[in-house]
C-alpha cells in the first residue's frame, strides 16, 4: 500500500496545471520544457508508462543494493585476512560490483525510456515550463527519503561485514 502511494506521489510530481491546460515534464529532461496533455485518457496512458518507469527503476537500483551487498560479504570472506583496510576494501567491492549489477539494466532501461517518450508526445505540444512546482519539492523529499534509506541501508550492511 505504502509502495502504490510513493509511486503515484513521484508520478503525479510530473504533472502540472498552467494556463488552463493539464501539462507533463518527463523526467531527465534538462530543458525545462513540458507537453500539454490533450485528453484525460492520454494521461492515464502517460500516468501508467511513468509508474511502470519508476517501479522498474526502483527496483534496479534497490536489488542492485541487495545483490552487492550480498557479493561483497562473499567475496570479503573470500579474501579475510588480518588487514588494516578491510572496511576500504569492503567499500570498494561493493561500489564495484553495484556498477556492474546496476549498470547494463539501468543503461538499458534509460535508453528503452527516452524512445518511448517520444512516442507520448509530439514536438507540436511542447511549452516552456516556468519555475518548480510544489509537486516536484514534493518529489524532491521523496527522492531525498530514497536517498537516506539507500545510505542507511549500505552502512548497515558494512557494518556486519565488518562485524564478522
Amino acid at each position: 500500500m505504502a509502495n502504490m502511494w510513493l509511486l503515484d506521489s513521484m508520478v503525479g510530481a510530473n504533472f502540472r496545471s498552467e494556463n488552463a491546460s493539464r501539462i507533463v515534464v518527463f523526467p531527465g529532461d534538462r530543458r525545462h520544457r513540458g507537453y500539454v496533455v490533450k485528453s484525460e485518457a492520454e494521461e492515464l496512458k502517460i500516468r501508467s508508462f511513468l509508474k511502470m518507469f519508476y517501479f522498474a527503476h526502483s527496483s534496479i537500483l534497490l536489488l542492485g543494493i541487495v545483490l552487492s551487498s550480498v557479493g561483497s560479504t562473499e567475496v570479503n570472506h573470500l579474501l579475510s585476512g588480518p588487514n588494516e583496510h578491510a572496511v576500504g576494501r569492503s567499500v570498494g567491492i561493493f561500489i564495484a560490483i553495484y556498477f556492474l549489477v546496476v549498470g547494463l539494466p539501468y543503461s538499458l532501461l534509460w535508453r528503452s525510456y527516452k524512445q518511448a517518450v517520444l512516442s507520448f508526445v509530439s514536438a507540436q505540444d511542447e511549452v516552456v515550463v516556468s519555475g518548480k512546482s510544489p509537486s516536484q519539492q514534493r518529489l524532491l523529499f521523496v527522492g531525498v527519503g530514497v536517498i537516506a534509506f539507500a545510505v542507511l541501508m549500505m552502512f548497515g550492511v558494512f557494518l556486519l561485514v565488518r562485524a564478522k
